[in-house]
């Protein structure tokens, strides 16, 4: 795909970036598919996908709390328990605030260890890497953005999100749709959004502007980006699921590039 070469007029020492169907074919590649890029908060959704195949598993339910008084499992992937940004503090009563949290995503992991027995990271490597072949990919810290992949994994993970094999479709059509709609909030690098909506582990594009994706995604787009210079986004509507990695820290610059890069890849699946 042409659009993909894009990445190359990025402000960054090193790009990747990739295009997979719903059907699992890669449609394109560009850059080094085997070079590890730290993803941070893309590493959220390898977390939430975990903790879906755990509840399918009946290590955990929705409901099950976990968190600060009156959470749930529910509340922690959806980012509505209360939970501050970096801090296991409750800054709210669950249910009535979107607030990002990476301690709410530390809290879920801790649950879904405590429950299972195993340890996170290796209820994850066994349960989700290994399943999809994702060699290359590892929890290397925090839950909440610590692991690192490349490419070609990634694009495996993207094909599982739009055809799930480790998952029944409906669990994953429901952790894509809106919960606790209604609730404004922050999206990080991209201002208060009302409402601010967000799925089970995964942000929905909706019709949030300023957003991180194209002016041309649909409302039903989902995924998430990191801070440090990556993004995955599925757009049921295109069909298609997009990685992009990078090595310099979120900014301005991926705030400006990313939405044109995105218009350029659906222009491109649509021609």
């Amino acid at each position: 795909m042409e659009s993909l070469r894009l990445i190359d007029e990025w402000p960054v020492d090193n790009a990747a970036a990739g295009v997979v169907s719903a059907s699992g074919e890669v449609r394109g590649r560009h850059g080094d598919p085997a070079r590890p890029f730290r993803l941070a908060s893309v590493t959220k959704l390898l977390t939430a996908y975990t903790a879906h195949i755990a509840i399918e598993e009946g290590v955990v339910e929705l409901d099950t709390p976990a968190g600060p008084e009156g959470s749930t499992v529910a509340h922690l992937l959806a980012h509505t328990s209360g939970l501050a940004f970096d801090a296991h503090k409750a800054m709210a009563e669950p249910g009535t605030r979107r607030l990002y949290s990476n301690a709410g995503f530390e809290e879920l992991a801790d649950a879904l260890a405590e429950h299972s027995g195993i340890e996170f990271a290796e209820y994850q490597r066994e349960g989700l890497f290994e399943p999809l072949g994702m060699t290359s990919t590892r929890l290397d810290g925090s839950p909440a953005a610590g692991a690192v992949s490349t490419l070609d994994d990634l694009l495996r993970f993207a094909a599982e999100l739009q055809s799930p094999k480790l998952l029944a479709p409906e669990t994953l059509a429901a952790a894509t749709e809106i919960a606790f709609p209604g609730l404004n909030g922050v999206l990080p690098g991209f201002g208060h959004q009302k409402p601010n909506d967000w799925g089970l582990g995964f942000e929905i594009r909706d019709h949030k502007s300023p957003h991180w994706t194209g002016a041309n995604s649909s409302p039903r787009t989902f995924g998430h980006f990191g801070q440090s210079g990556t993004f995955l986004w599925v757009d049921p509507e295109a069909g298609h699921a997009c990685v992009g990695l990078a090595d310099r820290s979120f900014g301005p610059w991926a705030a400006q590039v990313w939405p044109p890069f995105t218009d350029a890849v659906l222009a491109e699946l649509s021609a």
